[in-house]
């Protein structure tokens, strides 16, 4: 039995088959579905479990070498948010490019985990080291 780290088994399996340059998305809970990849839903109510919450906890047990993220998200958040995103990326080049580019990388991830933020524009894509 697992007793600290990542303890959903879901999220635990697909991490596990993460390799170098592959993408994995977390998303809010508005992201639309995608039938071409796994998602591990893991949103419960309103800002349950946050995006930033999942960044915090993959991490550890993630190497990112790149991220993207929508330029809308810039747009229509505070920048105490984007500081709050800054700092859990803190170290992962951060490219921002318009929503429709950013929705187009989507497929070719290995796997999406949706949370459930109400952060606007709050998705990411890492890239794997």
């Amino acid at each position: 039995m697992l007793n600290d780290g990542i303890l959903n088994p879901q999220i635990l399996s697909l991490l596990a088959r993460v390799r170098h340059t592959n993408a994995l998305v977390i998303s809010d809970r508005g992201f639309p579905f995608w039938p071409e990849i796994e998602t591990v839903d893991i949103s419960l109510v309103d800002d349950v479990p946050t995006v930033l919450q999942v960044i915090n906890a993959v991490r550890h047990n993630f190497h990112a070498t790149q991220a993207f993220m929508a330029r809308e998200f810039k747009a229509n958040n505070f920048k105490v948010t984007q500081q709050k995103f800054a700092r859990a990326l803190r170290g992962v080049p951060v490219t921002y490019e318009r929503h429709v580019d950013f929705k187009k990388r989507v497929p070719a991830a290995i796997g999406l985990i949706r949370t459930g933020d109400t952060t606007q524009y709050g998705n990411l894509i890492l890239i794997s080291g």
